[in-house]
């Protein structure tokens, strides 16, 4: 099942998209105004019911909607937590100077970085290091602990597109990389959810490519993680509670702006596309912190 979150008339939705069609799914939720977030905090077999009532409905297409138009949010707006692993890629960890990691490097992001697929990405007027990062977001779907390797496939409920936006310079202000991957509406985040029997096994083997104003800067594949999905997952819920929503973004390959000679830094009206095969194609606009205004609520 593919699944859209969007905003319509100020409200967010959630809408299926099969065979290039969108159907909202409004009469077949028990709220209208359910997320996916709401869905999975359901248990288990929400998504599954869900699923199933999709198929079996006969729901119209509805042709007001169109991919081109639609205002997408985030597939998960606030997760309680967007767990990143950073180096997880041996030509990555290479190309920044690193060696290969016997443990994987872990930070998190606050929902507040987050942007949705065709919003901008912002770069802040503090600094003009804005890099890209393509990374396949893990999506948790039951609540666990200490989850054995084997059985790490049980608790995802599915996958999308991350693109992990780093503002260099603050990345490399301290030890620790939190300043630097919490930028407001760097971390781009959709299109689409994908549940996890659309795809091979723990989402192994896919195609994962940025492109940066349509020429092609990384390019790589899934299997190529030195901390695979399951293990990812055996990893993090040794030390914490991993909970319906929680978000893993599992690390980028090489060919990140910092390591080009000179480096490549995204700016302002620059098009951001990370693809994903069997996912989709994440696509996001720069935007200059004065283009996009400043916000005091």
């Amino acid at each position: 099942m593919r699944l859209i979150s969007f905003l319509d008339q100020g409200q967010p939705r959630l809408a299926a998209l099969k065979d290039g069609n969108v159907y909202r799914l409004d009469s077949i939720l028990d709220d209208p105004q359910a997320n996916l977030m709401d869905i999975l905090r359901q248990g288990p077999d929400a998504l599954a019911s869900l699923s199933d009532k999709f198929a079996q409905s006969d729901l119209p297409v509805d042709k007001s909607l169109t991919l081109e138009s639609m205002r997408f949010l985030p597939p998960i707006g606030r997760p309680g937590k967007i767990i990143c692993l950073g180096l997880n890629y041996a030509d990555h960890a290479a190309e920044g100077g690193h060696s290969r990691p016997e443990y994987p490097s872990v930070f998190l992001r606050s929902a507040t970085s987050l942007v949705a697929h065709g919003q901008n990405m912002i770069l802040p007027e503090c600094s003009e290091q804005l890099d890209y990062e393509a990374e396949l977001a893990v999506i948790i779907g039951t609540r666990c602990k200490n989850v054995p390797v084997e059985k790490a496939q049980e608790v995802i409920a599915g996958y999308s597109c991350f693109n992990d936006g780093s503002i260099r310079d603050y990345q490399r202000k301290t030890a620790q990389w939190t300043v630097g991957k919490n930028f407001d509406a760097t971390g781009a985040f959709g299109p689409f959810f994908v549940s996890v029997e659309e795809l091979p096994p723990a989402a192994k083997g896919l195609r994962i490519q940025t492109r940066l104003n349509g020429v092609v800067m990384q390019d790589a594949n899934t299997s190529d993680m030195l901390f695979p999905v399951e293990e990812a997952i055996a990893i993090l819920s040794e030390c914490m509670t991993l909970e319906p929503g929680d978000v893993i973004v599992t690390g980028t390959p090489a060919g990140v702006g910092a390591a080009r000679k000179p480096p490549v830094w995204m700016k302002a009206n620059d098009l951001v596309e990370v693809e994903i095969e069997g996912i989709g194609i994440l696509s996001n606009t720069v935007a200059s912190q004065k283009q996009h205004g400043s916000q005091i609520t």
